[in-house]
């Protein structure tokens, strides 16, 4: 795929303007702030183009972006459901390029698509219908996480620490979620950020998806922020069995997160944690 000199390809970060205020004045200097962008994934099949999503994410991983989003919504359910992906570099509106996704679909026809209605134009931080989103989790058979394994709390102690020493892009600029997976002995495997926390998961579990290594069923996820119902909703699609957050879970994560057997672990910070659900997971004992 050749690059376009007409429209520099947009990264994760950029340097602003700002009047800092520090004893008692105010002086110019450049701040770096994380790029906040939208990102229209499109769907192709038989001949046929639609407009799957349109999100505001910080620019990088756009195709793990796409690929995570839909396996999240199961539009597709593994890599060879994808027959390509491709960024839209028409010359004649250069300020699209890079901000609209092609997904090839490797199949004859445009999937039944109402069901991503809610996300026809989204922010990085919006959520969705509990009630809407498990009945379509019912529907699609989802089971409940199996995963018979246990992890040490000592184990789930060190993650918010590692979590952040792979965070290059906030320790810029101080505004970008984070979503890493991690190994039961605490190995980091990958991490991916974003503006939107539900962004950083979705780049990850595509990285998983165009890696073949879905289902992560052997892994631990942890996040920062909150823990949503939409961010327990990925996880347990890509069949994570420990989600693990530094701050607090809604009351409808907590009630996926026990209807669905994954074990969910909030405020993991200074030594302390909440399991929410699934605490047999986990083994308190050195």
């Amino acid at each position: 795929m050749l690059e376009s000199a007409a429209a520099p390809r947009p990264g994760a970060s950029s340097d602003v303007r700002i009047a800092a205020y520090g004893d008692g004045r105010l002086q110019p200097r450049f701040d770096r702030v994380a790029v906040e962008e939208p990102l229209e994934i499109r769907l192709r099949a038989g001949g046929a183009t639609r407009t799957a999503a349109i999100t505001m994410r910080t620019p990088g991983s756009d195709f793990e972006l796409a690929a995570g989003f839909l396996y999240g919504e199961g539009i597709i359910a593994s890599l060879d459901d994808l027959a390509g992906m491709s960024f839209c570099l028409d010359d004649d509106a250069p300020e699209q390029q890079y901000n609209i996704v092609t997904v090839d679909l490797a199949r004859q026809e445009l999937p039944e698509l109402a069901g991503l209605d809610r996300h026809f134009m989204t922010t990085s931080a919006c959520g969705v219908c509990g009630k809407a989103t498990l009945d379509a989790l019912r529907a699609r058979g989802v089971e409940p996480v199996a995963a018979g394994w246990t992890v040490a709390a000592a184990t789930l102690l060190e993650l918010p620490e590692r979590l952040r020493a792979a965070q290059g892009g906030f320790a810029q600029t101080g505004g970008l979620h984070a979503a890493g997976l991690f190994g039961r002995d605490g190995a980091v495997a990958t991490v991916r950020e974003d503006v939107g926390r539900h962004n950083a998961l979705d780049k990850l579990v595509g990285w998983a998806l165009l890696q073949r290594k879905l289902p992560l069923d052997d892994g631990v996820l942890m996040v920062s922020g909150r823990t949503s119902y939409e961010i327990v909703q990925k996880a347990l699609c890509a069949r994570v069995a420990v989600v693990c957050a530094v701050s607090a879970p809604s009351s409808l994560a907590v009630s996926l997160a026990r209807e669905f057997g994954v074990t969910l672990v909030g405020f993991l910070r200074d030594g302390h944690f909440n399991a929410y659900s699934g605490a047999e997971r986990i083994v308190a004992a050195a």
